[in-house]
């Protein structure tokens, strides 16, 4: 995701107004990527600019991306994004190049009147699933997270002794993920034994959420041929909020020897907006310091460019609307607030360790970070972290309170990008409803 800071390409305008607001999120140096439900219902990719949507398909048809490799025109066409993933960085870059040639407010009337054909409100859009993935890999990489949840269950070793040398991960169910928006039924299973000593089975009394981010993979790799870590960032086409759902109770009785089964398969939802990475190069940072005494990632995992700038500085914020706030037209009420920055692990280091040992990503497939976590317990990602286990229950503005989700509750995450001197950048939204069990 390395990508130089143009400050020229940072101070365009745009001729579509809503564009330069500041705190719009989806100025002309984003164009995040979606797919959405066109005039005919059939899916489409598309691109938000400002509080609009711009058809790619339409604008292919038009004429507008002439000259663009046909790979690009013909992926534009696609119902998913996953033919755009598919083509190479250079073929990105001219697609990125183009349509912020159109919609900048440079453009002369002609084309903006072709444009403004393919244009429609966002609010109007039906916004679905952007991205088909064959494969979905959910890592463990912050270190707050893991510290938090393993003092619950190992007070005096909250970390295992392999944390610090290799990312941790576990493959996930691609066939769940959801797109925001869709409600999350409360899942059934198998919690520990009673006094009896007998397993119950019956809906998870511990349903909980995990603020995360996803990364979308464009290029893959062959089969027995690792990426380096050098190399990492070339295959990153963009990032999107991501949700991965979990039944608490189920997870602590399943997970040991094999880790997550059924406690998280059952959904994992997506925010619709695939944020490019070329949007994020001005919020790039280096990761956050190791404390002293850490030992230092192995050599595959270790790079100059990425210890500069491998990680990201994006605010990750988590909302909660009850049906009683619902009811009562209140706001959402925001639970927890944490930074992508703050990862022991970066994506690079991500890629590079998935890849190791030879297994082969495709275009598409989604890499999860894990939950996102600080330092704070205000900046806990996760109810399990924030409720210390249950103990601590949450209370919520409006007099209920919280050690897990009920039904009817809807959990919200949203995360922006901000720089003095730079445009907002915002992945928009991630929603869930929590619905009863069957």
């Amino acid at each position: 995701m390395t990508e130089q800071v143009s400050i020229a390409e940072w101070s365009r305008k745009s001729w579509v107004e809503s564009a330069n607001d500041p705190a719009c999120g989806f100025p002309l140096q984003s164009l995040p990527y979606c797919v959405f439900a066109g005039e005919d219902d059939r899916a489409r990719c598309g691109v938000g600019i400002g509080a609009l949507l711009l058809d790619l398909q339409r604008c292919s048809r038009s004429g507008l991306f002439e000259g663009l490799p046909g790979e690009i025109q013909a992926a534009c066409g696609s119902r998913t994004l996953n033919s755009l993933m598919a083509c190479g960085a250079a073929a990105h870059a001219s697609l990125r190049g183009r349509l912020m040639d159109l919609l900048d407010k440079r453009a002369d009337a002609a084309t903006r009147d072709a444009v403004r054909a393919a244009l429609s409100p966002m609010k109007d859009a039906a916004l679905l699933k952007p991205v088909d993935s064959a494969n979905y890999t959910d890592f463990y990489a912050s270190i707050h997270h893991a510290t938090r949840v393993g003092r619950l269950f190992r007070p005096d070793q909250p970390l295992l002794p392999n944390y610090k040398f290799v990312p941790i991960g576990y493959h996930g169910r691609a066939s769940s993920v959801v797109v925001s928006g869709t409600p999350v039924r409360r899942p059934r299973g198998q919690t520990r034994p009673a006094a009896d000593g007998v397993p119950g089975f019956g809906p998870t009394r511990f349903l909980d959420y995990e603020i995360e981010v996803g990364v979308y993979i464009s290029g893959g790799n062959t089969l027995g041929e690792p990426i380096a870590i050098g190399h990492a960032d070339e295959h990153v086409f963009g990032i999107s909020l991501l949700n991965d759902w979990s039944a608490r109770d189920f997870q602590s009785w399943e997970y040991q020897p094999l880790g997550p089964f059924l406690a998280k398969s059952f959904a994992t939802s997506v925010s619709p907006w695939v944020v490019p990475a070329a949007a994020l190069a001005p919020f790039r940072v280096p990761p956050s310091p190791r404390p002293a005494g850490d030992p230092a990632p192995l050599p595959y995992l270790c790079y100059t460019g990425d210890q500069n700038s491998g990680a990201i500085d994006l605010s990750l914020d988590v909302f909660l609307l009850t049906s009683a706030m619902r009811a009562a037209k209140q706001a959402p009420h925001r639970l927890s607030r944490a930074n992508l920055r703050d990862l022991y692990w970066t994506p690079a280091q991500l890629i590079a360790h998935h890849t190791s040992n030879g297994c082969n990503l495709l275009p598409g497939d989604l890499l999860a970070t894990g939950t996102v976590s600080g330092t704070e317990d205000d900046s806990a990602g996760c109810l399990l972290e924030r409720t210390r286990g249950g103990a601590e229950p949450i209370l919520l503005p409006n007099g209920e309170s919280r050690t897990a989700l009920e039904d009817g509750d809807e959990v919200i995450l949203r995360g922006s990008c901000r720089r003095e001197g730079f445009p907002q950048i915002s992945l928009g939204e991630c929603r869930g409803t929590v619905l009863p069990a069957v």
